[in-house]
């Protein structure tokens, strides 16, 4: 029988397969290696192109708070202008009403009642003057209560008092204005209107 040696082909056999498990090795960190450079510069590509996005969107965030900041001084002028507006259309509303309030008193006083004094404040008017008696000053805030731009007559006080050399009784009225709405104040200057031209 004859023996063979067969060390020698089993360690070269050895070697051949470390060499090539090395080499796998190392090609797979060289693939590993390079992917994770691909990854990281698409990676970096991503950021890069977002940030400028993020930049675009600044930008354009920078100029819509400039106009927002714009709408809004521009809506505070407006605001302040409709404020204005109500006024004088208050004020051109009730321009007659001083008018209207005095041609009230003129139509309603009964004889033997003479106004002293008038104070206006807000809705709100004080009469002072003199009555012969104080029928002619109750007579006075039946009227009064009656008229569609005056209510709420009270009588503050009676006094007795002379005028002229006559007595009378001296007394203090406080009425409140009644403002009647738009479409009332136009029927009623019509009706104002169509009364005089009779």
């Amino acid at each position: 029988m004859i023996r063979i040696n067969l060390l020698p082909h089993r360690e070269q056999r050895r070697k051949e397969r470390r060499q090539r498990f090395f080499a796998l090795v190392g090609a797979s960190i060289g693939l590993g290696l390079l992917i994770g450079l691909v990854v990281h510069l698409v990676i970096g590509a991503y950021i890069d192109s977002q940030e400028a996005r993020n930049d675009v969107f600044k930008e354009e965030i920078a100029k819509l708070d400039k106009d927002i900041a714009e709408i809004k001084r521009l809506r505070d002028q407006i605001d302040a202008l409709l404020a204005r507006k109500k006024v004088i259309e208050s004020l051109q509303s009730n321009r007659a009403e001083t008018v209207r309030v005095f041609n009230e008193f003129a139509r309603l006083m009964p004889e033997g009642v003479m106004l002293k004094s008038v104070k206006q404040s807000g809705l709100k008017i004080e009469l002072k003057g003199a009555a012969q008696s104080n029928a002619r000053v109750s007579t006075l805030m039946r009227n009064l209560d009656g008229s569609p731009y005056l209510q709420t007559p009270q009588l503050v006080e009676i006094k007795a008092g002379s005028w002229d050399g006559r007595r009378v009784g001296e007394f203090t009225l406080n009425i409140s204005i009644e403002r009647p709405q738009a479409t009332a104040v136009s029927a009623g200057a019509g009706a104002q209107s169509g009364g005089v031209s009779k």
